[in-house]
């Protein structure tokens, strides 16, 4: 079940994202607590997830300088959300699970309209937007350094505006941030003794195969339908969750 749902992961996230999901989800109906489950998720992905800045690699070159203070945003994001996951334990972050599926599942399902919504802000500019723009991928990465399943479309709606609609400058950003994000997150998690190794060990496997082999697999499947098929699968985790209590 959790080779199956790395693999999946590693598929899904090479193409639409919510890869989290599937992961997530196996370690928890494997027998782990929901707190150990999302250290041991976001341990495993972490290394799959290097491929995207490997990929973007000459626009992180190119934009090195301007992308510092991201960076910076990722770090301190990556470790208060770790450290705050740490602080309340399984006690107090299963209770949070159902609404951060809930959460996720609805930003996948109205990314586009998110991104359309967005688009009038991201012509317009002004300081006042900018600044709005800035503390909302501070959130995101606090939140992402927490659970982390949707940060990338949330960072995405903030950097169209900072970056006024240059998606290659922003996605190669969103990739880098959102690595360093999980990097610290994992680290302190690791620190944490939250993460199951043997566990984490099959889903890396399984999804930095499923990122190699699965995108072949995906490119004959239009992306709409990868992402039908994530939304589908985040609801019916948050209701599962939601009956579980």
């Amino acid at each position: 079940l959790i080779a199956v749902a790395g693999f999946a992961a590693g598929t899904v996230n090479a193409v639409a994202g919510g890869g989290s999901f599937f992961t997530f989800a196996a370690l928890v109906f494997g027998g782990l607590p929901t707190l150990d489950a999302n250290a041991t998720s976001a341990v495993a992905l972490t290394p799959a997830n290097l491929a995207s800045v490997v990929g973007y690699r000459e626009e992180v070159r190119k934009n090195f300088r301007e992308m510092i203070p991201f960076l910076i945003f990722g770090i301190a994001g990556g470790a208060i959300g770790a450290l705050l996951l740490i602080f309340i334990g399984d006690e107090g972050f299963r209770p949070t699970v159902p609404w951060l599926l809930l959460l996720a599942t609805v930003l996948f399902a109205l990314s586009g309209h998110i991104n359309r919504a967005i688009a009038p802000f991201a012509a317009k500019g002004g300081a006042g937007v900018k600044i709005a723009a800035f503390a909302l991928m501070a959130i995101v990465a606090v939140y992402g350094g927490f659970f982390g399943a949707g940060m990338g479309i949330m960072m995405l709606a903030a950097l169209a505006i900072i970056e006024s609609g240059d998606f290659h400058k922003s996605n190669a950003i969103k990739n880098a941030v959102a690595f360093l994000i999980q990097t610290v997150s994992a680290s302190l998690l690791i620190v944490g003794g939250l993460v199951h190794w043997p566990h984490a060990f099959i889903t890396m496997v399984a999804s930095i195969a499923g990122g190699y082999l699965g995108v072949s697999v995906a490119r004959r499947v239009p992306q709409p339908v990868i992402r039908a098929t994530v939304v589908t699968v985040g609801a019916v985790l948050t209701l599962i969750f939601f009956i579980r209590g």
